[in-house]
């Protein structure tokens, strides 16, 4: 696929980043400027909230631990983050660049802006107990697990990213993959403008409320967008899925402990509620799988069926082994003026 120029800001331009949308420092904010082929890491142990790091174009090898309030920002796709030999906690975790509050404090404010993170054992990008987590502009690209992985936190923008060629999910969020609970609201958050290709997974939602994924480009990969709940309480969904294009996703992903095996998926809702579906364009999708189709209603790995949601006003052409199809026994459930061609069962399009 290929990048669209990320933006890249003069260095006029990052004083004036420093101080938008930050805490309120109670001294001036600053930017510290990584030298080229350094520390990154050095630098960031020396930024206080509201502080912008600056890394230049080149490689950079080794993890990045984010405090509160702290931008990272790059030149673009050629500021690039590489596995490394570097110590700290997020490295030991195989993650390239974490960001990590804690029940008791979640981390606000921080931005990750205009850079590359490749080639890491686990996520790319892994954040939990974050509020208003920024990343935009990032390409995230051949990682071991997930691009961009966000848990427990409220409120992230993802915006702009290139989610490329990583063995799991492209753009991840999720209350939580390590322990059974309910679906937690996401306070608005939004995963927009991105273009997501080459992965298991283009975009997952997993056990979440309230957030919009609009806008995206989804290609290339096993599934497209995938909204998942289960047994929990309270269910998730109330969310919306809107104006992204999602084709071709055609690759073959064999199955896993969750789900079975992953070919010609564009847009799946699997145990949840209330998710409204619409004004997408999804387009030649096709597999022999299970889940394969367009936009695909399935049972959740226990047997929990979606109920209320609402497919509406998408283009759903060329997918098989079904532009539109309900494989499960949810109530509810509404299906109109989608433009299509092949339903299961008949009569939904």
């Amino acid at each position: 696929m290929r990048l669209r120029q990320l933006t890249c800001l003069s260095a006029a331009g990052l004083t004036v980043l420093a101080g938008i949308g930050a805490a309120a420092p109670a001294r001036a904010a600053r930017v510290l400027v990584v030298p080229s082929g350094g520390s990154i890491q050095q630098m960031v142990d020396q930024a206080w909230p509201g502080d912008t790091v600056y890394v230049p174009a080149g490689t950079y090898r080794g993890s990045v631990q984010l405090g509160d309030g702290v931008t990272l920002l790059g030149a673009g796709p050629d500021t690039l983050i590489e596995r490394g030999t570097g110590g700290g906690a997020c490295a030991q975790s195989g993650h390239g660049i974490c960001v990590t509050g804690t029940p008791d404090h979640s981390l606000t404010g921080v931005r990750i802006l205009s850079l590359t993170v490749t080639g890491f054992a686990k996520d790319g990008i892994m954040a939990t107990w974050t509020d208003g987590l920024a990343v935009r502009n990032v390409v995230a690209r051949g990682n071991g697990e997930h691009g961009i992985r966000q848990d427990h936190s409220v409120r992230g923008v993802f915006r702009g990213n290139h989610a490329l060629d990583n063995a799991e999910t492209g753009i991840f969020l999720a209350n939580t993959v390590s322990e059974e609970g309910g679906a937690t609201d996401a306070q608005g958050a939004a995963i927009s403008g991105n273009e997501v290709s080459g992965n298991r997974i283009g975009i997952t939602i997993r056990r979440l409320q309230d957030l919009t994924v609009e806008r995206n480009i989804v290609t290339g990969n096993c599934g497209g967008i995938f909204v998942v709940g289960d047994e929990n309480l309270p269910r998730a969904g109330k969310l919306a899925v809107r104006s992204n294009r999602v084709y071709e996703n055609n690759r073959f992903c064999p199955s896993s402990s969750r789900l079975p095996d992953i070919q010609g998926v564009g847009i799946l809702l699997t145990g949840v509620e209330e998710t409204r579906v619409t004004g997408n364009e999804v387009r030649d999708n096709q597999g022999a799988s299970p889940m394969s189709g367009g936009i695909v209603l399935f049972p959740s790995v226990v047997g929990v069926a979606n109920s209320r949601n609402t497919v509406s006003g998408n283009t759903v052409r060329g997918n098989q082994p079904a532009d539109l199809a309900d494989r499960d026994k949810g109530t509810g459930n509404v299906f109109a003026d989608n433009r299509c061609a092949l339903s299961q069962p008949a009569g939904h399009c």
